[in-house]
């Protein structure tokens, strides 16, 4: 049947039922009386009729013949006559002539006799429609006495139709006559099963039914495919009657899931009109395939109790906070839709069935906003600067709208869809993973246009699968997959300009192999390749001859390592040897140009290994004199050397820097690193003087301090000039051990004030229906990334079997995975480092 047929045949139960509860005027007579003659003459073929036979109407009669009459105008609305046959006395027929005929009631089809009434069953109104609808839908309505006989129905109409299993404790009854009204006009939609039998009822049910009351349950049996395991059901929770029964259809054959298009508040669904709720769950393109599976996980929950729509946010200009995940509609005029912020489908149910919860989610989302005021206005006491900064900005919404969300339906394919494609693993609730992401959107901005390159992002809080199969062991973590090729991490600093840069230069081969001499001294100037013609960066050029293969292949991998980290190339043609000798060097060799109008430094390869040769790239990338800031600190802190440091208050001076570069260049085996560092610029500086000496000292001042060594810290005099030939002597006079030290570093290790938590046995004990260990390995090539089933097992996800297997369909939906940022997990798990 169309689904327009079933509205009408809906729309007329209802009419039905609401004609046969309006009195009609008394002087309106529906009960007929004819002669046996006139009866049979009159009866035509498929037209039903009740009749009944009687010479004289005895006093014992009387109240039968009160309640066939008031029926009369009930069964009339389904096309039955009710007509009482006055037999003359000396009729001696079938109907009048003999002495108990003339206790039953007759049921005719036509001329056919279908059933005979004794007159004490049809005791009411209600007896007499049950009993005589059910002697006609006899064949429709299918009366079950045992397990066996339900089971075998149910098994018959699995992907075929669905079914309406109701249990009256006896026939004729109220309850009787509502569901045979309903099968009357839904029985052409849903197969009706009827019992009376207590026994089938306990044994059809999973918990402890009440045999003394009527039972009504939907089985969905359309979806259902698997023969071993019994329909989904929905019972029905109201009293068993005819106006709740066909509201309980309607609401089955309602759409699982509506998805909208269009303002909410426009939005009226067969829930709203039938005085039941209605939950938006709030998705967006990226996540539509696991917010659609939420939103149907939801809908089973609340079946027969609220209406689920799917509103999506980029088919709709929602003016409400990306945040919000859950839009709540009741049928009450005049209402406001509640945008909310909830954290698993548990709320939501929830906030269905108690009513007083909205109010109470809004409170606690108050006093919340209070707490943060609070927590803003004494970020003195907070003992994490990142989680400051977070807290003090976190309602500030991210543009995020360039980078991509990825999903365990999605993560796979997106790889494929582009040359490069970026990846940002992160935990919503974390405090660094916010900071690193609002890094993230600022690149994206940078690199917007930018093609064959693709930012995504994926909330390991909402999807641990995907980043246990990625070896993601820390957040955030950032990793850039190349097609056919092994993905690339960045291990750098987390400022816009350093991850750009690591993109960048992983659009490019690494090492870049080069054809002709004038491709590597354009290479050399920064000129090719042309994507990075306008890109400030440091370059390196290997140059092998065709028979160095061991020192080329150590080269090449340790281009893959570095890849994002620099741009190296690679000339091995034959004419390598005139390009090195114009550089005065001889292959294998290094060439090294740190910028435009700078000279190009050559270094002799002489260590083979790839390990080796990292390191001393590594080492070679550094500046000769370098300004320490807090992004480069850590790179020269790995060569646990000396620091001869010159503060600055300011730029440093033209003076102070020749001479300071003149002492780089010259020292002895590098044992030292000799740099600067600015105090407007990095005002940390200033701190660390106040942990080096008592009193501030005037600037500028020279430092020697070995932070791996015993922590001495020595001052350079202040009445000599900052110059090579008057540092040279006092280097000397440290290491004679001639010079007493300003002071001395504490042993004590510089840990965290307090230990780090465990952020994977968090989200395992947060989310224990979503494991963090799957049974599928991938590789490090894209093509061993590809699933073997794209579309993974609905049939199993749409479709439960039954409540007793609740649990089973638990995971594709118990959390809001997707719909918004996790941001009421990450408030209540991860406020400070001080609640832990």
């Amino acid at each position: 049947m169309s689904a327009q047929q079933d509205r009408w045949v809906s729309s007329f139960s209802f009419l039905l039922f609401c004609a046969s509860s309006i009195p009609t005027d008394g002087s309106a007579r529906v009960l007929q009386e004819l002669s046996p003659q006139r009866y049979f003459s009159a009866l035509q073929a498929g037209r039903a009729s009740l009749a009944y036979f009687s010479h004289n109407v005895s006093p014992g009669a009387q109240p039968f013949l009160e309640q066939i009459e008031n029926s009369a105008e009930a069964l009339q609305d389904y096309g039955i006559s009710v007509v009482k046959v006055n037999c003359p006395k000396e009729d001696v027929s079938r109907y009048c002539g003999k002495e108990n005929a003339l206790r039953k009631a007759y049921l005719f089809r036509g001329n056919m006799l279908i059933r005979e009434f004794p007159t004490d069953a049809l005791f009411d109104v209600d007896s007499i429609v049950a009993n005589v609808l059910f002697a006609l839908l006899f064949n429709e309505v299918k009366y079950v006495e045992t397990l066996a006989d339900l089971q075998s129905i149910e098994n018959a109409l699995k992907g075929k139709a669905n079914m309406v299993f109701a249990y009256v404790p006896a026939t004729g009854t109220a309850e009787h006559r509502a569901v045979m009204e309903a099968a009357f006009v839904y029985g052409t939609v849903y197969q009706f099963v009827l019992t009376t039998e207590a026994t089938l009822l306990k044994d059809s049910s999973s918990d402890e039914p009440d045999v003394s009351s009527a039972w009504l349950v939907f089985c969905h049996c359309q979806r259902a495919t698997d023969l071993a395991r019994p329909c989904r059901r929905t019972a029905m929770e109201q009293a068993l009657t005819m106006l709740n029964i066909h509201r309980h259809l309607k609401l089955m054959g309602a759409p699982l899931v509506t998805e909208v298009a269009e303002d909410p508040e426009k939005v009226s669904t067969v829930h709203l009109q039938l005085g039941l709720p209605l939950v938006f769950i709030l998705s967006q393109k990226e996540t539509s395939e696991a917010d659609r599976r939420t939103a149907e996980f939801v809908a089973w929950q609340l079946l027969g109790k609220a209406g689920v729509a799917l509103l999506s946010r980029d088919l709709v200009g929602l003016n409400v906070l990306r945040r919000t995940n859950i839009a709540l509609k009741t049928p009450d005029e005049g209402v406001p839709i509640k945008y909310l912020l909830l954290e698993d489908t548990d709320e939501v149910i929830t906030l269905v069935k108690d009513k007083n919860k909205v109010k109470q989610i809004q409170e606690d989302e108050e006093e919340e906003e209070d707490e943060d005021e609070k927590e803003n206005n004494n970020q003195d006491i907070q003992d994490d600067e990142v989680v400051e900064a977070v807290s003090r900005d976190k309602k500030r919404e991210l543009p995020l709208e360039q980078i991509r969300v990825l999903t365990e339906e999605t993560f796979h394919s997106a790889l494929l869809e582009t040359a490069r494609t970026v990846v940002l693993f992160y935990a919503s609730w974390e405090a660094v993973s916010l900071a690193v992401l609002r890094s993230y959107t600022e690149v994206a901005d940078h690199l917007k246009g930018t093609q064959g390159v693709l930012l995504s992002r994926v909330n390991c809080w909402d999807w641990p699968g995907i980043c246990t199969e990625e070896n993601v062991t820390q957040f955030p973590t950032i990793k850039i997959y190349k097609k056919g090729e092994r993905s690339v991490m960045y291990n750098g600093m987390w400022g816009t300009k350093e991850l750009t840069s690591f993109i960048m230069l992983s659009r490019v081969s690494s090492p870049l192999k080069l054809a002709t001499i004038d491709e590597a001294e354009g290479y050399l100037r920064g000129e090719f390749p042309p994507e990075l013609s306008s890109y400030h960066h440091t370059v390196l050029l290997g140059v092998f001859r065709t028979a160095t293969s061991e020192a080329r292949e150590a080269f090449e991998e340790a281009g893959n390592i570095l890849s994002g980290h620099v741009t190296m190339g690679m000339y091995f043609e034959d004419d390598a040897l005139a390009l090195s000798r114009k550089y005065a060097v001889s292959p294998p060799a290094l060439l090294l140009a740190r910028g435009r109008g700078q000279s190009v430094e050559s270094i002799t390869l002489s260590k083979q290994s790839t390990q080796d040769m990292v390191q001393m790239i590594r080492y070679e990338l550094l500046d000769i004199f370098p300004e320490i800031t807090v992004q480069n600190l850590p790179h020269y802190l790995q060569l646990r050397k000396p620091f001869l440091i010159l503060f600055c208050d300011g730029d440093i001076g033209q003076m102070e820097s020749k001479e300071m570069l003149k002492l780089a260049k010259g020292r002895p085996q590098q044992a030292f690193v000799a740099c600067w560092l600015n105090l407007k610029k990095t005002p940390v500086g200033r701190g660390i003087l106040k942990a080096y000496f008592a009193t501030m000292p005037s600037l500028p001042v020279l430092i020697w301090v070995n932070l791996h060594a015993g922590g001495q810290v020595f001052k350079f005099p202040s009445e000599q000039s900052i110059a090579e030939m008057n540092i040279l002597p006092w280097l000397e006079k440290l290491k004679a051990g001639l010079e007493i030290p300003s002071s001395t570093l504490s042993e004590e290790d510089w840990k965290p004030p307090l230990p780090a938590y465990d952020f994977l046995q968090m989200m395992e004990t947060a989310m224990p229906e979503l494991p963090l260990r799957t049974s599928h390995h991938h590789g490090d090539t894209l093509e061993q990334h590809l699933p073997e089933s794209p579309g993974g097992d609905t049939a199993t996800r749409d479709e439960p079997s039954q409540e007793t297997n609740t649990e089973k369909v638990v995971s594709p939906g118990r959390d809001l995975r997707g719909t918004a940022p996790r941001l009421a997990a990450r408030e209540k798990q991860g406020k400070r480092h001080s609640e832990l």
